[in-house]
């Protein structure tokens, strides 16, 4: 009974949990196709532009659930690493994964997995503020792991200056963005929103 209990309650707004290994997998095709898209999708922002790719990371940490989040993660950066234009800017092939850009490519899988097991535990959905919070804490990480080992090539002055600082806002947003996007399908799910 607490397991109908607490499956009950769990954010699967795809039902993704009951699936087939066959559909599971399709899936997983889906959403890194999904990523490499969002990654050529670019917001105009000051001083730097910014990629929907850690808003789709965490989304898909979320909806797929913690576990098939990071395959799939996993999987789009398999992509990459075979050469295929999925990353940012259309790039792929082994370079980015031992350049500056290594430590946010190595953090995106935890930062599925992270976002995805803070869903599992309640915080999504029409918990909205909880929901805002993970997403800020899953970006934190990527920007933390991200920074550390820019951080290492280029020094801390810099590393921060060029791959923390100019996407504190851009996270902000997109942990926003993503709470009001789960928020709604919580909703459309037929799900009542709950107190805060």
């Amino acid at each position: 009974m607490t397991t109908m209990s607490a499956s009950h309650h769990r954010f699967d707004p795809l039902g993704i949990s009951g699936r087939s290994l066959p559909v599971q997998a399709a899936l997983v095709l889906f959403g890194t196709g999904i990523l490499a898209l969002a990654s050529q999708i670019s917001v105009p922002m000051v001083p730097v532009p910014i990629t929907l790719q850690t808003l789709a990371i965490t989304l898909i940490g979320v909806v797929y659930g913690w576990r098939l989040g990071a395959l799939t993660v996993l999987a789009w950066l398999g992509e990459a690493m075979l050469g295929l234009p999925v990353l940012a800017n259309a790039s792929g092939g082994l370079a980015p994964f031992v350049g500056p850009t290594a430590g946010y490519l190595v953090s995106f899988p935890i930062v599925a997995a992270v976002a995805g097991w803070l869903a599992q535990k309640g915080w999504t959905g029409d918990h909205v503020v909880k929901s805002f919070v993970a997403h800020v804490v899953a970006n934190a990480l990527c920007l933390a792991i991200g920074g550390a080992w820019l951080t290492s090539l280029i020094g801390l002055e810099k590393g921060l200056a060029f791959g923390v600082t100019p996407f504190i806002l851009g996270a902000v947003i997109k942990s926003a963005l993503a709470a009001a996007l789960l928020l709604a399908l919580a909703r459309h799910k037929g799900r009542q929103p709950l107190d805060l």
